[in-house]
């Protein structure tokens, strides 16, 4: 075959590159490229600016924020706020029956041919207009609901003129979102005549509690806990009650509890270990192994064992058994090492096997090495709890040491908290004021960060295009787009909150106003901030119930002995293969063809209508635990909604707030209340169970899941979590409404979600501004408390004399850690009273700008600094001249 010529251009990838001597990096002498479509991209830019000044110059964001009427007014701005838009005539909205409004779908959709009025609320009953005769205009129309361009009281128009016209409603019926509520003369507060409410849901808990009280004394009554900690030894008995002065089992052969070299181990899958044991006082602590003298004829058992390590069934002072035949019957020890005792069981010491002597030998094995190796593989994972073990222990002498201390870091921590939320009463304008600028910084010098890395790597020319697709997030930040990326998100989120901020700041002033008046309703109900400990009592009964119950149900069943041959070299030893059950109380081994035949503990009866349900009433007690986990936080909830309403709604702060608020309130939900709290609960139970469900799938099939599976799975959990979310929300809002009017559930939920609606705009602002305000108290109160216990308990803070040393704790990390979480658990409780305020007051504040007008007859209930910022004031009553 002939060469290749060079010029051959057959390759379809084109030609290869040729070397070029001159060639050293990019080219500095070129000329521009592309220039039409450079020149068609910068007038693009200039026509897309113009766009934008034409845009800016014209346009008026608060079309899609405010609604107009048919004069084209916006609803909502100006000094009278009505923001909601009255359709005279909706029927005329129907595009299939209307041809005017389906061209004016056809063009934009936005309008309805039919008169539009702004109005101050939405309608709560229906009207419609009665043919009436001679009777006035005013008679029959309302202002409130007439065109600006009729005057009802000098119109000559007739009825029928102003119905042809249009300039009245004909009719109207009750819109959403809900009936505002109305001016109600007797109501000062949380009503005191009230009924119960939701009986039928009362009765039912009622019933299920009862269920899982007797689900727990059943577990009681079927064996306990004590099992897990201590196992039988040759007798159905606990070695921690009967034998009081020895909790620790003492295994007479560690090697027949390998299950990979002992087939009565394997058979017993591990439950049980096929050798005697015994209940001792304390655990050997030293190597000891019998000695030859002991073999020889004549040898005394009571010189070569002790009574320590021998099965109680010998007496070594008369028994007539030699060494060989005690050792046989495995009556007594054969060896033993130094053990620890791992929940109460004697588990050899790995940490002392290297130093094993080099004559202890046992059978089986050639030297101690191999000994050692027997004897590691014989414990297995028993061997991990000793470090666990002398951990636990560490971090015990640790409390020990430090536990006055960390009560006063607790109790520094309680104070601060209160003191931090008196003093929200005097600087809360200007915390949250700062906060937000703090956080509009932050995000500012995120986005100059974001730059500045990103002209690093622009620089540098660092392209996600040169590395390819990767899924190592540490390069990906070494790449000029990812940081162009965070840039664009950081600049949108930074110019949402200063537009946000400029046009909501009366919102964050009404906010701000409800927070202060939260910390003086605080300040004038001091024992609402001891109510969290009752909380937390009921909190601690219920998760010690669950807990103690959940493990007397997984303990419960009488337990299972089986005949087992301890030497399965002995005569008719081989046939025995543990299936034969026994009495541990009449078994005789000397009726035994086998010698080494023992009565030994196996495993808890599973069998029986009890234990065939164990299941089904751990799935119990997992419902009753969250049921009444949700009903304690639901009864805190509502007794603080009940004392903080009363604060409220009292007209003269504090001459009129009722004696002993929080416990009138406490009482008067218990009282009448039950069933509702229990009714909300039960939905957020079931919510939370579904979820519980879904982990517990997602957690068994996780080997077995394709793509598609796995993002159902996570869908089905992410509304499922959105879902309890939303519940809780509206459950917490459902009791304040319980608390101040005592009507059922549903209705209360439904009349708080239509309030909120009505309101929305009001409520996310709060929301928002609350929830950062009381993150930075806690971040305050658990930083701050938890540097001090760093700086104490490391030592870099000593206390006179020998008072505390540092240097005596194990981990000095155990005491701050402890510190940090307690400090954390206490400013929640503290908050979480302070934000139940919050709610409270801010719902009693939409009801009574619903309710009232600031007239004589209907004044207002809110504070002073409230109606400053909404310019309103309560009317004086007109006094008659003399």
């Amino acid at each position: 075959m002939g060469k290749k010529k060079e010029n051959d251009s057959s390759d379809p990838y084109g030609e290869p590159a040729k070397h070029d001597p001159t060639f050293n990096g990019p080219l500095k002498n070129r000329g521009c490229t592309d220039v039409i479509c450079c020149i068609f991209f910068m007038v693009f830019i200039g026509g897309y600016l113009v766009v934008g000044v034409l845009a800016w110059l014209y346009g008026d964001p608060r079309q899609v924020i405010y609604p107009r009427n048919s004069t084209g007014v916006f609803c909502g701005i100006g000094p009278n706020e009505k923001p909601y838009v009255f359709y005279f005539d909706i029927l005329k909205c129907a595009t299939g029956t209307n041809i005017m409004a389906a061209a004016l779908k056809t063009l934009n959709g936005l309008q309805c041919p039919t008169t539009q009025v702004k109005v101050p609320l939405p309608l709560s009953q229906p009207w419609e207009k009665l043919p009436i005769k001679p009777f006035q205009k005013q008679d029959v129309f309302s202002d409130k609901y007439c065109s600006p361009a009729i005057d009802l009281q000098t119109t000559k128009l007739t009825v029928d003129q102003i119905l042809s016209k249009e300039l009245c409603a004909r009719f109207y019926i009750p819109s959403t979102p809900g009936e505002p509520a109305k001016h109600d003369p007797t109501f000062n507060g949380p009503l005191k005549n009230r009924g119960c409410t939701d009986v039928i849901c009362c009765i039912f808990f009622m019933v299920f509690i009862g269920g899982y009280l007797v689900v727990g004394v059943l577990a009681c009554f079927r064996h306990g806990p004590a099992e897990t900690q201590t196992e039988p030894c040759l007798r159905p008995v606990l070695c921690c009650f009967i034998f009081r002065g020895k909790p620790y089992v003492f295994y007479f052969d560690i090697l027949k509890c390998a299950t990979g070299t002992n087939i009565m181990a394997a058979a017993l899958n591990g439950l049980q270990c096929p050798t005697t044991q015994v209940c001792v006082n304390t655990c050997p602590n030293s190597y000891w192994i019998v000695p030859l003298s002991g073999y020889f004829p004549g040898a005394n058992p009571r010189d070569v064992f002790s009574d320590k390590y021998c099965s109680p069934a010998i007496d070594l002072q008369t028994t007539k058994l030699t060494v060989d035949q005690i050792l046989s019957k495995e009556l007594c020890a054969r060896f033993y090492i130094p053990s620890t005792p791992v929940f109460n069981r004697c588990i050899p010491k790995i940490a002392d096997l290297p130093g094993i002597p080099s004559n202890f030998t046992l059978p089986g094995t050639a030297t101690a090495n191999e000994t050692a190796s027997s004897i590691i593989s014989a414990t297995g994972d028993l061997f991990m709890g000793f470090n666990a073990k002398a951990l636990g222990v560490k971090i015990f002498e640790d409390f020990a040491k430090s536990w006055y201390w960390i009560l006063i870091g607790l109790l520094i921590a309680m104070l601060a908290s209160l003191l931090f939320l008196l003093l929200l009463r005097f600087v809360a304008g200007v915390m949250v004021w700062v906060l937000i600028v703090g956080v509009i910084g932050v995000i500012g010098y995120g986005i100059w960060h974001c730059y500045w890395e990103y002209s690093n790597y622009k620089a540098n020319n660092a392209s996600i295009s040169a590395i390819g697709f990767t899924s190592d997030v540490s390069v990906l930040l070494r790449v000029q787009e990812t940081w162009l990326a965070f840039l664009i998100i950081l600049a949108v989120l930074e110019v949402v909150l200063l537009l946000s901020l400029i046009f909501l700041r009366k919102r964050i002033l009404i906010a701000i106003a409800l927070i202060k008046e939260a910390s003086k309703a605080i300040g004038h109900i001091m024992c609402s901030l001891l109510y969290p400990l009752v909380t937390f009592v009921l909190l601690v009964i219920c998760v010690a119930y669950w807990g103690i119950t959940a493990l007397y149900l997984a303990t419960s069943g009488v337990p299972l002995y089986r005949v087992m041959a301890l030497n399965h070299s002995l005569p008719n030893c081989a046939s025995i293969n543990g299936t034969e059950p026994c009495d541990p109380l009449s078994f005789n081994a000397s009726s035994s063809p086998c010698e080494s035949a023992r009565c030994m503990f196996l495993k808890y009866n599973e069998e029986g209508l009890f234990q065939q349900n164990l299941f089904n009433l751990q799935i119990y007690n997992v419902l009753g635990f969250l049921w009444c986990m949700n009903f304690v936080l639901a009864l805190g909830q509502c007794t603080m909604a009940g004392a903080f309403a009363s604060y409220y709604w009292a007209f003269s702060k504090p001459g009129d707030l009722p004696y002993f608020p929080v416990a009138s309130s406490f009482l008067r939900t218990l009282r009448y209340h039950v069933g509702s709290l229990a009714f909300g609960s039960l939905i957020l139970t079931i919510v939370q169970f579904i979820r519980i469900i879904l982990e517990y799938l997602d957690h068994k099939f996780k080997a077995a899941q394709n793509p598609c599976t796995r993002f159902i799975m996570c869908c089905l959990k992410c509304c499922f979590w959105c879902l309890e979310k939303f519940i809780k929300f509206l459950n917490r809002n459902a009791y304040i409404m319980i608390a101040v009017y005592g009507k059922n559930f549903c209705t209360s939920a439904k009349n708080a979600f239509c309030l909120l609606m009505r309101n929305i705009v009001r409520v996310v602002v709060l929301d928002k501004v609350t929830d950062l305000l009381l993150l930075f108290g806690k971040l305050m109160v658990v930083g701050g408390v938890g540097v001090l216990a760093f700086f104490f308990f490391s030592g870099r803070i000593e206390m006179p004399g020998e008072t505390f040393s540092a240097s005596s704790l194990n981990y000095y990390w155990v005491p701050i850690i402890t510190v940090v979480v307690g400090s954390y658990m206490i400013a929640k409780g503290f908050f979480s009273v302070y934000s139940m305020c919050v709610d409270t007051l801010f719902l009693c504040f939409l009801e009574d700008l619903e309710r009232n007008d600031g007239s004589p007859e209907k004044p207002y209930y809110m504070p002073k600094s409230l109606m400053k910022i909404l310019s309103k004031k309560n009317k004086q009553p007109k006094q008659n001249k003399k």
